[in-house]
């Protein structure tokens, strides 16, 4: 309605403006100059009526913008002059302006909401922009840290200067473990970053979590299951002794004493040296078991060096060429890019890429199909190098995948069980990981992650 009357009266005092200043044309084409000074005026003043017109109009619309932006709720326009058209236009802001405070509203309502949320998450959330100052720390964060008013990362120093180094050399996407200690005890902290973008300002996410009782549920559990692989071990190595310790003692023994060497048989001693024999065989499998163990817990320090992949994988293939049925498996490297290299322990990773080589080689030669095994390393979208080990054996069950990881468990008729186990420590002590992906019968993808 407004916009239609305002059209309506600017398009009159355009026609009598048109009107005007073709009467000057005309009073000017037979030089009657007395019209022509009196249509001039007229013509200045519909001129100067229309840009006040126009100018008043645009002041209201201005005011009303400009009250707008600096978040003024107070402005009211009045409706009651004489003007139909003001009324109209007042009406019209006024309510343009009720509708943006009801948003306003709303939008701190929502914000609100969201605010009651992130205070009662179980998690601690710090928002960081570009400068390092922390826009959001919620309830929980300041418990964890115990630290009340975080509004810059450089606080983080004060309640320790590994977490301020940790924080602000977090990636995009990153995930950290740290023990953070404070005057009442220790606690192991999980700290992941997330990067969002809210209009064209860039920010990280960072959410901490307490994770002892999860590290405390997780050790207990692998102690167990490492107990029983221990006991069953031990127990089957024992077992045998004992029972051959009291076959043995009876050879010597009648029921109220010993035996005189002239009573024994060339048949007792012939079972006494079988016996001692088996005895010496479980002694020594029980003895190479604990040396599996020792292996397992003293792994040294790895010593790092700039390796080239290329190498890595052409010594892989060397080394694994000696296996039972290699020959007649394809082996596929590829490596993106070609000069990749990795910061690691060549020694050690060498081992562990071997033995998941010979475990792939392993699986394959249980199947008819034609065996195939690939190396392929590349950087992901945040410059870390992955390395993974694929073949197209039996595949794990995924009942066991979890499983496969535990000291001296193992699924093979010879075998230590620790090769794995081995193999992850080994990436766990070089900062990284070693994750499985397969399923019974389908292709099996072992992933180092650098």
């Amino acid at each position: 309605m407004v916009s239609k009357d305002l059209y309506y009266k600017i398009i009159i005092r355009v026609i009598f403006i048109t009107i005007t200043a073709f009467g000057i044309a005309y009073f000017t084409l037979y030089k009657q100059l007395d019209f022509i000074i009196y249509t001039g005026i007229v013509l200045t003043l519909q001129v100067i009526w229309l840009i006040k017109f126009l100018n008043n109009t645009n002041k209201k619309i201005a005011f009303f913008f400009n009250a707008a932006e600096n978040d003024d709720s107070s402005i009211h326009f009045p409706f009651q002059s004489k003007n139909k058209l003001t009324n109209d236009l007042h009406k019209s802001l006024n309510r343009v302006n009720f509708l943006i405070q009801n948003i306003k509203i709303e939008n701190r309502q929502q914000e609100q909401y969201y605010h009651s949320i992130l205070e009662q998450a179980t998690v601690g959330i710090l928002t960081l922009n570009d400068k390092g100052h922390i826009l959001l720390a919620n309830t929980t964060a300041k418990k964890l840290l115990n630290y009340e008013q975080l509004t810059h990362i450089q606080q983080l120093k004060r309640i320790d200067e590994k977490l301020f180094t940790l924080v602000s050399k977090l990636k995009p996407f990153d995930q950290k473990l740290m023990a953070l200690t404070n005057e009442r005890e220790t606690i192991q902290l999980s700290i992941r970053s997330k990067p969002i973008t809210i209009g064209t300002e860039n920010f990280i996410l960072i959410i901490i979590q307490n994770i002892n009782n999860e590290l405390d549920e997780k050790e207990t559990d692998a102690w167990i299951k490492l107990f029983r692989v221990l006991t069953h071990e031990i127990m089957n190595s024992i077992a045998p002794i004992i029972s051959l310790s009291e076959t043995l003692s009876k050879i010597f023994e009648t029921e109220n004493s010993k035996k005189l060497p002239s009573e024994l048989n060339e048949k007792d001693i012939e079972k006494t040296i079988k016996g001692l024999d088996v005895i010496k065989v479980q002694g020594k499998d029980l003895t190479s078991f604990v040396a599996s163990y020792r292996s397992l817990t003293k792994i040294p320090k790895p010593e790092k060096e700039i390796i080239l992949v290329e190498t890595l994988f052409n010594k892989i293939r060397i080394l694994s060429s000696q296996e039972d049925g290699f020959q007649e498996i394809k082996f596929e490297i590829s490596i993106k890019p070609k000069d990749l290299e990795i910061y690691a322990d060549e020694k050690q990773i060498i081992q562990v890429l071997l033995n998941l080589t010979k475990n792939a080689i392993q699986s394959i030669n249980k199947t008819f199909n034609q065996g195939l095994i690939q190396l392929k390393a590349s950087k992901d979208e945040y410059s870390n190098v992955i390395v993974s080990v694929k073949d197209n054996g039996l595949g794990i069950p995924l009942e066991i995948q979890d499983q496969i990881f535990i000291p001296f468990f193992t699924t093979k008729e010879e075998g230590t069980g620790i090769g794995l186990s081995l193999s992850k420590h080994i990436m766990r002590l070089h900062g990284g990981s070693l994750i499985v992906k397969s399923s019974s019968k389908e292709d099996t993808v072992f992933t180092l992650s650098f």
